[in-house]
C-alpha cells in the first residue's frame, strides 16, 4: 500500500498534518511518499507531484487549490481531500478527523470497497498538441484582458455554430468547476450530480449567454485576431498558440476520482457569500 500526501506549500498546519498521518500510516505498515516542498519540512524523501499516480490513494492538504495541484499529477489515483480553506468544494474532511478518514481509506483500498465519486475533466487539443486534463475549466483568452486586448472567437459545439465576435476569451467549465472561473464569469451553479460542461464566454461585445451542453459534446473555438492567444488549464497558461487556430475542448478519459465523504454542496456555497 503506498499512500501519497500533498499539503499546501508554505503552511506551517499543513506541514504538521501532512507529518501527522504519515506517521500514523507508517504504524500501519503503509508506504508514505511526502511532496517535495512537503518532505523538505521533515527531513523526508521528497517526490514530485508528476509521480504520484503511482500511488494507491493521494491525500490533498489545504485548500482547493491544493487539490487541484494534486489532481496535476494523479491520474485516475483516488485523492481525499482535508480542508484547511474557507470554502471546500472538493475538500470535505476537516483537519479534526483528517486522520481517522485517512485510515479509514487505507481501510477501504485493503478491503476493495472504498467510496469514490467520479467527476469529468476536461481535455484541450490542438495541431499536434494536447492540454494536460482539467478538473475546474480549460480558458481560451486573447494575449491580455480587456478593451485593448481581447481576441476574435467563433465557437461551435458539435459543429454548430453558436457564438462568433470579439471577446476578453471563452471558457468551457465542468460542474466541479461551475463555482470558480465561471462563476465569476457570470456562468451557472451546476450541482455536481447533473452531466453537463458550461460554455461561457468571457466579456463579449455581443455575445450569448452562457449554455450547458452534454458531457459528450465537443466544443470547438476558432481564434483570430492576434498573434497569440492562451491555452489556460485550471489557472495554468499550458500553451500559447500562435493565431489563427482551431482549439477543441471535450470530455478527458479519465475522471478525477474523488475518495471519503462527499462535501455538502449548498453549506459550501454559503460560503462564497
Amino acid at each position: 500500500m503506498l499512500v501519497g500526501i500533498v499539503a499546501k506549500r508554505d503552511n506551517k498546519r499543513a506541514s504538521f498534518l501532512a507529518a501527522e498521518i504519515r506517521d500514523r500510516l507508517r504504524e500501519d505498515d503503509v508506504d508514505v511518499w511526502l511532496d517535495e516542498a512537503t518532505a523538505s519540512d521533515h527531513d523526508d524523501a521528497g517526490h514530485p507531484v508528476a509521480e504520484m499516480d503511482a500511488c494507491d490513494l493521494v491525500v490533498a492538504i489545504g485548500g482547493d487549490g491544493t487539490f487541484l495541484f494534486a489532481a496535476r499529477g494523479v491520474g485516475g489515483t483516488p485523492i481525499l481531500g482535508v480542508n484547511l480553506g474557507e470554502v471546500g468544494f472538493l475538500n470535505a474532511i476537516g483537519p479534526e478527523t483528517a486522520i481517522h478518514e485517512v485510515v479509514l481509506a487505507v481501510d477501504g483500498l485493503r478491503e476493495d470497497d472504498l467510496s469514490v465519486r467520479e467527476a469529468p475533466r476536461l481535455v484541450a487539443a490542438g495541431e499536434g498538441w494536447e492540454s494536460p486534463t482539467a478538473v475546474n475549466e480549460i480558458v481560451l483568452q486573447g494575449p491580455q484582458r480587456g478593451r485593448a486586448g481581447g481576441v476574435d472567437l467563433e465557437i461551435r459545439v458539435d459543429g454548430s455554430l453558436f457564438s462568433s465576435g470579439h471577446a476578453d476569451g471563452a471558457l468551457v467549465a465542468t460542474p466541479t468547476g461551475s463555482t470558480a472561473y465561471n462563476l465569476s464569469e457570470g456562468g451557472p451553479l451546476v450541482h455536481p450530480d447533473v452531466s453537463a460542461m458550461v460554455v461561457n464566454e468571457m466579456c463579449a461585445d455581443e455575445g450569448m449567454p452562457p449554455l450547458a451542453v452534454g458531457p459528450d459534446s465537443e466544443v470547438t473555438v476558432r481564434l483570430t485576431g492576434r498573434e497569440t492567444a492562451h491555452v489556460v488549464v485550471d489557472g495554468r497558461v499550458t500553451r500559447s498558440p500562435d493565431l489563427p487556430t482551431m482549439v477543441t475542448v471535450r470530455t478527458a478519459d479519465t475522471p478525477i476520482r474523488i475518495a471519503g465523504p462527499d462535501a455538502e454542496f449548498f453549506e459550501a456555497l454559503n460560503k462564497l457569500e
